[in-house]
């Protein structure tokens, strides 16, 4: 009888120090992006709220995917029978979410872009909510299937016995239920986010908003028409800032879930399948990565995400006095929701606009205007 295979010292070292850096990143920046939304009144607006979403989802993958990957590469599977019904049902649910609130925003800004109009019935804050109820509530039913197509299975050695969590039948029977993820959790949500982003650029950064307050008052050949298309502009410049950093999310989805679902995809004409333990390893932490780097990208790429954070990890200093309101006179259309008590909505609205003036008086001097936009 042969000895207990056991994974490589390398391996094992490797595995435990990058699965407890990104997980920790991972967990601690995801916490994050759900407490500054929930404890931020105007964070809460249908975009964050997908991201909220995506980062419960991602914070899912990482306690249920890559904290058990620490146990089962130094040892056998430690959690059980319900450990690996419960944690494979986790680990699909939080993917496969993910996928869907990647989805879901990006059909969201696609309309408050693209469909400006509509986009004041479609996109609020009730509705964000009731669409991520939904999908949380079909995947979870989705998911419920492996409860019923996994196992563990113990065997015997000469110096102990090895417990492992895995398919309860053959692993060609497998390939309907792979190929079914493979298309509809990330095929569908790749191809429709190229197609959505591609109409979003081309009204984005393609129209006349793209050009500079003085190239495009230009057009309007006079002081009160540089004046409008001024705070045009600085609001185009805020809708693209959002929109860059969505579509990071979504190319880094791409990149970085490709190696494990070609993987997934080649080995089922492969056979035996190809297991190089260094591949599933980097195959594993991209996954990880995945689900740990999107704090990161909203730190970096947006600014009222970064305050918040700041303010979130008391980093930022108490100013001594409030900073000066202004009042601006504005003729505006917005996404209204219902769902918020009018008072607070008017506040959040306020505040908005009295970042846009001290921006647009910072960058060009101009002074309080009579505009008509729409905030998105």
């Amino acid at each position: 009888m042969r000895k207990m295979p056991q994974h490589p010292l390398e391996l094992q070292v490797v595995t435990i120090l990058l699965v407890l850096l990104i997980c920790g990143v991972g967990i601690a920046g995801n916490t994050m992006v759900v407490l500054v939304v929930l404890r931020t009144k105007h964070m809460v607006t249908p975009t964050n709220c997908y991201l909220v979403s995506l980062a419960v989802a991602d914070l899912i993958v990482l306690l249920a995917a890559g904290l058990p990957n620490i146990s089962e590469v130094v040892a056998s599977w430690v959690y059980g029978y319900a450990g690996c019904l419960c944690i494979t049902y986790l680990q699909y649910l939080g993917i496969n979410i993910s996928a869907c609130s990647i989805t879901a925003f990006t059909v969201e800004r696609y309309i408050a872009i693209c469909h400006s109009i509509k986009a004041q019935l479609l996109c609020t804050v009730s509705r964000a909510k009731r669409i991520i109820t939904c999908v949380w509530l079909f995947t979870s039913l989705y998911c419920l299937m492996w409860f019923f197509l996994v196992d563990t299975s113990q065997a015997t050695f000469s110096d102990g016995a090895q417990v492992s969590c895995g398919y309860r039948v053959s692993r060609t029977l497998y390939l309907p239920i792979y190929f079914l993820d493979f298309t509809v959790f990330y095929v569908l949500p790749l191809g429709l986010a190229t197609v959505l982003y591609g109409l979003i650029a081309r009204i984005l950064f393609l129209s006349p908003l793209s050009a500079t307050p003085q190239e495009a008052g230009k057009l309007m050949g006079n002081p009160v028409g540089r004046a409008v298309t001024s705070a045009i502009y600085f609001v185009s410049l805020l809708t693209q800032q959002v929109t860059k950093m969505l579509a990071v999310v979504v190319i880094l989805f791409a990149l970085l879930w490709m190696p494990y679902r070609t993987l997934v995809v080649v080995n089922s004409f492969m056979d035996p399948p190809y297991l190089n333990i260094w591949f599933l390893l980097f195959s594993r932490m991209c996954i990880y990565l995945n689900s740990a780097i999107n704090p990161i990208i909203y730190n970096l790429m947006s600014q009222k995400f970064r305050a918040a954070f700041k303010k979130l990890c008391k980093c930022e200093q108490k100013r001594t006095e409030k900073p000066t309101q202004y009042n601006i006179p504005v003729y505006y259309n917005v996404m209204k929701d219902c769902s918020h008590d009018s008072s607070d909505h008017d506040t959040t609205e306020q505040e908005d606009l009295n970042e846009l003036y001290i921006s647009m008086k910072t960058s060009s001097g101009a002074r309080p205007m009579l505009a008509r936009y729409y905030l998105v």
